[in-house]
Parts: C-alpha cells; structure tokens; sequence
C-alpha cells in the first residue's frame, strides 16, 4: 500500500497553501483520502503525481479549465493544442513589446531632434509628451502619426494582459468572526459547518456576498458580515468584530489558487506605482468570494474570487 502524505506535508514541501490543494480536489484535478483515525486529508503517491504536473502547468500559466482539459482528455494532443496556443500568445506579447520599444525609441528621436533652445527644461518636455494624445486629431502635426496610432493599439493590448483593477471603498461592517486559524483548522473544523448552519444571520457588503478572508503568519480569519440586530448570543461560540473598511484596490483572482493570488497581488502592486496610492502596511490582503452559479463556475472552469488590497494615499513631502 501506498504511503500516505498529510495536508500539512504536502503543503510545506510544494510551498502551497492546504487551501490551494482543496480547491484542486474541488475542481476534480487531484483526490484525498482519509482515515477513521485522522480527520485531515492525505494523499497517495498518484495524487502527489498528479499535483506536481499541475504545479508545473501552472508556472506555464495554463489555466485550470485547460487543464482540466489535459487531464481529461488521454492521448498528447490536447496538452499539444494548450502549450501551443500559450507559445502562441508569448509570441504575439514578445512581439508587441519589440514593437513599442521602437515607437518609444521613435519618439525618442523626435525629441533629441528637436530644438527647444535656452527654454528647454523638463516642464516642455513633458508637454511635448503629453502631445502623443492629442497628435491623432492635430493636422499640423509634422511627426509619424503612424506610430501614435499603432503606439495606443499596442499598448492597448499590452493592457490587456494586466488584470483589471479598480479602487473600491469598503464601508464599516459588523461582522462574525472565525479568530485567526491554521487553514486546517479553518476548513476542516467546526467553522464552516457554523456557517452553513446560521446563513440567516448574515447580509451582504458588496457584490451580493458577506464573506472575506485574510492570512496573517501563517493562519487566516474568515469574517462574516451580520445584520445589524445579531448578538454575540446569536454567533456563540465566534466573536463579533467591528470592520473597519477603508479603501482597497480590487482585482479578480481565482478562488483557491494561491499562485494566481500571488499574481494578482504582484500586478496590483506595480500598477499602483503609477497613482497617488500606496499599499496600506497596517491592514491586510483581503479574499472576497463572488457568488456564481453552477454554470458560470462550468464555464470558466473556476469559481472567482476578488482580491482587495488595502491602500492609503501617499504622504505629501
């Protein structure tokens, strides 16, 4: 017989979330068993098998439904089809970045050729750059409208591949309160259950959906937001908190995917760095489930979930 892996082991040696790995079994890329004397999962040496090509799909950035796709398909043609579509679309990026360097590069010489005289300081460069813009429509423009026009569709489709984020205030809230839990705790204890079994005591925020969770140190508090009559005597044995809400910056991941968290998390960080916002280090990263039914989890092949990073606007000097 196999040797069984625990959760807790197979998340420390792949660097992966235990969350993570539910959300693969629920996505049928991988199976668990348990024993009548251990109430966490474990895996056999398939199943492990069976992650580490998932891992290596995913830093290929395969997407779930795709492969789901692979898995569920036996010959070698439709990994074939998915790598050489990816190969596909890194081409097409690599070549849209070759042809901005040189429209930059372009304009680039436009300014070096230029003659600001004794004038010239960085305020008039800058409003020669902000012309790009206006070029499109200026018929006394003596550059190459060409590369302002082929510059926005370019860009555009750069833009793209960089998920779409927006800034969202979060109101305060009262909410019930798991307290801070390993994962394993979290969704193999008596929380989730509690939930399922006292959904009347709970509303919406935003987005039609009253749940958020967040990691610290490891561990992670799933918090409900609650009507405002509930009592502590209602939620027994969880505590109420008062959310402070705030400003996030929001952008939609996948539900359990801790790399494509990380992903986002990293995208949000850079795009952040062309605005008046900045991460907020005394709040945490916020996951927030979206509700969707059976057929739109089936046909993008993953439930969504948003990611909402606390920001603050920068300090003025």
């Amino acid at each position: 017989m196999n040797e069984l892996i625990k959760i807790r082991d197979v998340s420390v040696k792949y660097d992966i979330s235990a969350r993570t790995l539910r959300y693969y079994e629920d996505m049928g890329l991988i199976t668990s068993t348990r024993s009548d004397d251990y109430a966490y999962r474990l895996y056999d040496e398939a199943a492990i098998q069976r992650l580490e090509q998932i891992l290596i799909l995913r830093k290929l950035n395969i997407s779930i439904k795709d492969i789901q796709r692979i898995f569920n398909t036996s010959g070698s043609e439709v990994v074939l089809e998915v790598l050489g579509k990816k190969v596909d679309a890194i081409d097409e990026e690599v070549s849209l970045l070759h042809e901005l360097k040189e429209i930059v590069l372009d304009f680039i010489r436009q300014i070096e050729q230029a003659d600001f005289g004794k004038e010239s300081d960085v305020k008039l460069l800058y409003e020669k750059a902000k012309e790009i813009e206006t070029q499109l429509v200026n018929v006394d423009y003596e550059g190459n409208a060409a590369n302002v026009n082929r510059l926005l569709e370019v860009t555009e489709k750069l833009d793209n591949k960089v998920p779409d984020i927006m800034i969202v205030r979060i109101p305060k809230f009262r909410a019930a309160t798991s307290g801070l839990m390993t994962f394993e705790e979290l969704f193999g204890g008596g929380f989730g259950p509690w939930q399922e079994a006292h959904s009347h005591l709970f509303k919406s925020v935003i987005f039609d959906a009253p749940d958020f969770l967040y990691g610290k140190d490891g561990k992670a508090e799933w918090i409900w937001a609650i009507k405002d009559e509930v009592t502590e005597a209602d939620t027994h044995p969880y505590q109420i908190i008062e959310y402070p809400g705030g400003l996030y910056a929001a952008a939609v991941s996948v539900d359990g995917d801790g790399e494509s968290h990380d992903k986002v998390r990293r995208k949000t960080e850079k795009w952040l760095e062309n605005t008046n916002f900045i991460i907020d280090s005394d709040r945490l990263l916020m996951g927030h489930m979206i509700f969707v039914d059976d057929e739109i989890k089936k046909g993008l092949g993953y439930n969504q979930m948003n990611l909402y990073a606390p920001i603050k606007l920068k300090e003025e000097n």
